[in-house]
């Protein structure tokens, strides 16, 4: 299983492998929660999925839009959450406690990313999603 929580450790979760691809958004929306170029991410099936402390600390800003960002409440790092389907949870890949063997394999929103921001690692390239 692997582990993740956020930066100050009072929320962790697990989730059970194998782990899928990663992906990148570069949407601006990304851009602003996570004050860099991209959200880097995963999403499993529920089923893979469990908090193992600190859920009643998470909190969630949600827009208009549906676009959804759990953090928690003590330290403020983005923190998995269920998606809107209620059959998968995201989970930001940055938060996972040791290396995770998933690949970035696709890049979103592209058609939006940040002048500044340039790659080319040879994943797919989506420029909506």
């Amino acid at each position: 299983m692997a582990s993740g929580s956020c930066l100050c450790g009072k929320v962790g979760f697990g989730v059970e492998e194998p782990l899928p691809d990663l992906y990148q958004c570069h949407c601006s929306l990304c851009r602003k929660v996570t004050g860099s170029s991209h959200h880097t991410a995963l999403v499993v099936p529920l089923r893979q999925f469990r908090w193992l402390r600190g859920e009643a600390l998470i909190r969630s800003f949600v827009r208009e839009t549906g676009y959804r960002n759990d953090f928690c409440t003590v330290c403020g790092s983005t923190v998995p959450n269920l998606m809107r389907t209620g059959d998968a949870m995201w989970i930001p890949a940055g938060s996972f406690d040791e290396p995770i063997p998933s690949r970035v394999g696709r890049h979103l929103f592209v058609a939006s990313k940040a002048e500044w921001d340039d790659f080319d690692d040879g994943a797919e390239t989506t420029a909506r999603q």
